[in-house]
């Protein structure tokens, strides 16, 4: 535990409560870890600006991987986003209001686009996206967007990844599943656990000093990626075979208590050195 140099975890269902909230003291535990010179990283399917809204107290000691990985933030710095090809993700959203009962929700790194007749479900949508634009169609709207969202109300994005989406997409795109709610669409290759490697890389920190949390599915590759993985006790039950370790659920403060003995590994080192 104290050869950790970069803590990772995703959001929903893993750090924040199912009520969405941080857990106590959060910021304490930021701060902890940032005088021991361990990088924190939220790894998430929200864009940047909504991370850097939510942690606006810590963000200037927070990492972000954002949009499942279509941007990293590193200190405050954008030092990588993947771009949708704007006829690719124009062609796509067509498909999906067409032909599916889900919302398409175009990921720019300003804002979130999507049709005004969604616009039933914006208080939902806004706790995602704290920039959320509504427009009456998408013809020749040519943005800088780094990942496609679909909302599913019904709570079948599963069903439709596995029918429809996997089948369609995942040869030429990253598609994923995040909660039952939601399908994202990014460039191929482009993942959580890909921008972990891109952050490695910048910090000189190899994945057995890398320690990540997650829940479901679009946590996998990120799991994957190092050798302290773990899942929250609430994941998905299929998710335990690409985790080395549980921790308790996100009710319970489980990525905490986890960082608790990385901390306490840590003072104890120390305590020997003096």
């Amino acid at each position: 535990m104290n050869n950790i140099k970069l803590i990772a975890s995703d959001m929903d269902h893993t750090l924040l409560t199912e009520k969405g909230k941080l857990p106590p003291k959060f910021s304490n535990y930021i701060e902890e870890l940032d005088k021991l010179n361990i990088n924190f990283v939220i790894a998430s399917g929200r864009p940047l600006y909504t991370l850097e809204k939510l942690f606006n107290q810590d963000k200037h000691r927070i990492n972000f991987i954002s949009d499942n990985g279509g941007a990293i933030c590193y200190k405050g710095e954008l030092i990588f986003k993947s771009l949708l090809d704007p006829n690719v993700y124009l062609d796509m959203i067509k498909f999906i209001e067409k032909e599916t009962t889900g919302a398409a929700v175009l990921c720019g790194l300003d804002s979130g686009y999507i049709l005004e007749k969604h616009k039933l479900h914006e208080e939902f949508l806004r706790t995602f996206y704290s920039k959320l634009t509504f427009i009456k169609n998408f013809d020749n709207l040519d943005i800088e967007a780094n990942k496609l969202s679909i909302y599913f109300p019904n709570k079948d994005s599963k069903e439709y990844y596995e029918k429809v989406f996997k089948t369609l997409y995942s040869l030429h795109f990253s598609v994923t599943i995040g909660d039952s709610i939601w399908l994202d669409i990014m460039n191929k290759g482009i993942n959580k656990g890909q921008a972990l490697q891109i952050l490695g890389k910048r910090l000189e920190i190899s994945p057995d000093q890398m320690m990540a949390f997650g829940d479901t599915y679009n946590d996998i590759e990120m799991l994957q990626s190092v050798k302290h993985s773990y899942i929250v006790n609430n994941a998905n039950n299929d998710m335990h075979k690409h985790a080395n370790f549980i921790t308790d659920s996100n009710d319970q403060f489980g990525v905490l208590k986890a960082i608790d003995k990385v901390i306490q590994a840590y003072n104890t080192v120390n305590k020997r050195l003096l």
